[in-house]
Parts: structure tokens; C-alpha cells; sequence
């Protein structure tokens, strides 16, 4: 195991000054240690595609980056990696980590198989790689090879970063507040949890109402709320709830679809906004839980405080729109007969329950 501040400081001498990813649990205090240094850059990007591109575009630019980011999200960077990095030699440092590694510490099932071809997938797409250094006396060995590599031939290179890898640091910046400055009439402060709003939200579905949780918490705490046949928890795919929702709303128009979505989940696939404001089921309703940070991933902050994201849904399509600060206004909202797709912007407080369980 190593300290973060000693890679970082090996890393800056090796020219890389800008950080660009998606956090994991794995490289929680990599990415807490570069938020907090002063003369570093780091952006949090909404997608693991996006944060190849950002480095990518920083290295055009003359900016020696990093993409780092979950290997269960090294399919959302497949297509600029090999479409963009690879066809204009952009060298690139990519740190992924290993969730699921064969033989490792057990691990959950959305990333077994990942695991199990992450490896694979990078030496199909001719990227050269060494695992994550473990020992402070081969970080230079590792950076250095790296370097020699992405200057001779103008490609990424990764390292791989197993379990426990490098020790903990405390993140202790808070995200600048950017409020978005689209008008709106509807406004909701956070005052409530999670686990309230998820209560809520079941007090008021009904027995033949389909419960879609997002990734993370989310679907946890729904579990550890009440376990029923009608929920559905997506301990991986992070942005898919509603997509997976439109498919459910499509094949089956007489149930009502709850969505319940987080933040980070959504921001990763936005466009997912637009597909569902163009087809518009009105038996699906779009809940937001949004608590402006990801969560189960050690409290990066993610950029919702600069998204006013009932704008955002209307300009998409969403023909109905509205934003909750409480439980009772959420109950509320959704004792309401749906008519048409309705998005409901539910802003939280970070935090979760003790002991919480897994689906």
C-alpha cells in the first residue's frame, strides 16, 4: 500500500497535472488527495467516455492528463479509446481499477464479469498495462515506463489498481455551489433523507406499480426499507434506471413505472432524459433523489448544484414537471392519478442508515 501524496508528487514530476474521472471506492483517496492538492486540476466527469475526453483534450492542449474511473465503466470509454486516443495518438495515463478480480476479495456480482476480462479488454484494444504499484520503490519504475511509452508512441497507457492499493485519505473540500441560472417557479430545498423519501414513495405505490431503483444506496435502502416483488434494484449499469423503466412502460402500459434515480446515475446518462421526453409514456414517472454527490463512492461531489434539472426534463419533453422538498409533498405527488411522464426533482441531505444491506 502507498500513500497517495507520494504517487501524486511522482506524477507531477512525470508532467501530469490534470485528473479527469468517475469515482470508485477503490480510488477513493487518489481522488480525494488530487481534489485537495492546490496546484493539481481535477473533473469529475458525468461518464468514463467523457473522462477520456477531457483528458484527451487537455494532453491536445499541452496538459499531460490522467483518466481514471471503475473498470464495471471501461465499456463507456471503449469507444474513445479506440476512436479517438488511438487514431490521433493521444497519450493518455488511464488508472482503472480491478473490482472483481479473479481470485481477489469477494466482490459484488456486477463485477464478475468485468473482473474477469478487464485485463483482456485492454490488450484487445492494444493498450499496454501494469497493475497499480503497491510499493512507494516502484512508482518511479512504473511512471517512468509509462511516460517512455506514451511519448514514443503517442498512446494511452494504464495501470490497474487492485484492492487496498493505496491508503486512506480524508476529503475535506466541499464542491463550490454553481446555481444555475435558468428561471424557474419550482424550487425544493433539501431537508430530508433518503431513507424518508424512499418510505414515502412506497407508502404511496401501489401493489401493481413497478419500483425501478438506481444503482448505488438507492437501491439498498429501498431493500432495507421492505423487500417486495415489484422492486427492482440495479446494483450496477449506474444511469440505466431510466432507460430500463421506458422498456418496462413500453411492454407493460396498464402498471405504473416509479423511477427512482440519483444524481450522479442520471448526470452519467443524460441523454436518457431526451429518449423518454420524445416517447413520452404516461405511465412512467421519474423520481430525482438528488443529494449532489456520489454517494457510496466516499462523497465526491458531483455537478448537479449547477443543473436545474426541471428545466432540464422540460426542455427534454417531460410534459409534467415539479420539484419536492418533503416526504409528504412527495407522497403527495404521487398519489396524484398519472397521465402523462412526470419527472419530480426530490432534493436530499447525504447519509445513510447503519448496518445497511445488500439485495
Amino acid at each position: 500500500m502507498i500513500e497517495a501524496e507520494y504517487f501524486v508528487q511522482c506524477a507531477r514530476r512525470h508532467g501530469f497535472s490534470l485528473y479527469a474521472g468517475v469515482p470508485c471506492s477503490y480510488l477513493k483517496p487518489f481522488i480525494n488527495h488530487v481534489i485537495e492538492a492546490d496546484d493539481l486540476c481535477y473533473v469529475g466527469a458525468t461518464n468514463e467516455g467523457d473522462a477520456v475526453a477531457i483528458a484527451a483534450g487537455a494532453e491536445l492542449g499541452g496538459r499531460r492528463s490522467v483518466a481514471m474511473f471503475q473498470n464495471s465503466g471501461l465499456g463507456n470509454a471503449v469507444n474513445p479509446l479506440t476512436s479517438l486516443t488511438h487514431v490521433f495518438r493521444i497519450p493518455i495515463l488511464i488508472i482503472t481499477t480491478l473490482r472483481g478480480e479473479p481470485g481477489g476479495p469477494p466482490d459484488e456480482p456486477q463485477h464478475e464479469l468485468m473482473g474477469s476480462i478487464t485485463i483482456e479488454l485492454l490488450e484487445t484494444m492494444q493498450i499496454p498495462w501494469r497493475y497499480f504499484p503497491t510499493e512507494a520503490a516502484d512508482v518511479e519504475v512504473v511512471l517512468a515506463e509509462a511516460s517512455d511509452y506514451m511519448r514514443d508512441q503517442g498512446r494511452p497507457f494504464a495501470l490497474v489498481m487492485r484492492k487496498g492499493s493505496v491508503a486512506p485519505t480524508t476529503l475535506t473540500v466541499t464542491a463550490t455551489s454553481r446555481p444555475c441560472d435558468v428561471a424557474t417557479d419550482e424550487a425544493a430545498i433539501a431537508s430530508q433523507s433518503r431513507h424518508e423519501m424512499l418510505e414515502s414513495i412506497r407508502a404511496a405505490s401501489r401493489d401493481d406499480d413497478v419500483l425501478v431503483a438506481t444503482t448505488g444506496y438507492t437501491g439498498r435502502e429501498l431493500y432495507a426499507v421492505g423487500d417486495r416483488r415489484n422492486q427492482i434494484y440495479l446494483v450496477g449499469s449506474m444511469g440505466c434506471a431510466m432507460s430500463v423503466g421506458l422498456g418496462l412502460a413500453i411492454a407493460q402500459p396498464q402498471r405504473r413505472i416509479i423511477v427512482i434515480d440519483g444524481d450522479g446515475a442520471l448526470l452519467m446518462r443524460l441523454g436518457g432524459l431526451c429518449t423518454l421526453g420524445y416517447e413520452r409514456p404516461p405511465n412512467l414517472v421519474h423520481i430525482l433523489l438528488d443529494n449532489g454527490i456520489h454517494e457510496s463512492t466516499g462523497g465526491q461531489s458531483t455537478v448537479s448544484h449547477s443543473v436545474n434539472f426541471c428545466a432540464l426534463a422540460s426542455a427534454s419533453g417531460y410534459p409534467r414537471t415539479l420539484a419536492v422538498s418533503t416526504a409528504g409533498e412527495l407522497h403527495d405527488a404521487l398519489s396524484l392519478p398519472t397521465e402523462c411522464l412526470s419527472f419530480i426533482h426530490a432534493p436530499i441531505v447525504p447519509g445513510i442508515p447503519e448496518a445497511l444491506p445488500r439485495p
